[in-house]
């Protein structure tokens, strides 16, 4: 089998990653969820360009989970991440995270989820400087998140959900 030049498996995922940023960017405009959407978005907490508080990156050093439903702020989406404020422990945080540290997106509403693998095209991403230096801000207006360090979803265990996997895109070594 011959080498994969194009590198398929990266342009699947970055056209994934483009659903997600086309919804936060809808909820961002519109300032609201439509009808009964929320997401659950897992990211790697150490991955370059994620800024978190150092009491986050204390409690959840490798990855985890927040929830965009009820209470979040300043929801604000470019090409290569989002931000948001959401409340931890009734403490306003406000988060960065680039769309390469994501790890799952979920849409329990609807049972619609994408899984990624962070690590691949590691090498050929690079984060823009002024993405590296942002300072994090804590939020002025209360909001709730929930997560756990082991990027666990809170949904039922027993729903069925459209998941896209991209192992099946990935060559075979």
């Amino acid at each position: 089998m011959s080498q994969d030049h194009i590198r398929y498996d990266i342009l699947a995922q970055e056209a994934l990653r483009g659903v997600i940023r086309k919804v936060l960017s809808e909820v961002a405009s519109t300032g609201h969820l439509p009808g009964d959407h929320h997401f659950f978005i897992t990211f790697l907490t150490n991955a370059p360009g994620v800024r978190i508080s150092p009491q986050l990156k204390e409690k959840y050093a490798e990855q985890m989970t927040i929830v965009i439903q009820h209470q979040f702020w300043e929801l604000k989406v470019s090409e290569t991440q989002f931000e948001v404020g959401l409340s931890f422990s009734d403490i306003p945080e406000r988060l960065i995270v680039p769309f390469s540290a994501v790890r799952g997106f979920y849409d329990p509403s609807v049972n619609f989820e994408l899984e990624f693998d962070p690590t691949a095209g590691a090498d050929e991403e690079s984060v823009p400087e002024e993405i590296a230096t942002l300072p994090v801000a804590a939020g002025t207006e209360p909001g709730e998140a929930k997560e756990n360090d082991k990027g666990e979803k809170a949904a039922d265990d027993n729903a069925s959900a459209d998941v896209v996997s991209l192992d099946s895109f990935r060559k075979k070594n």
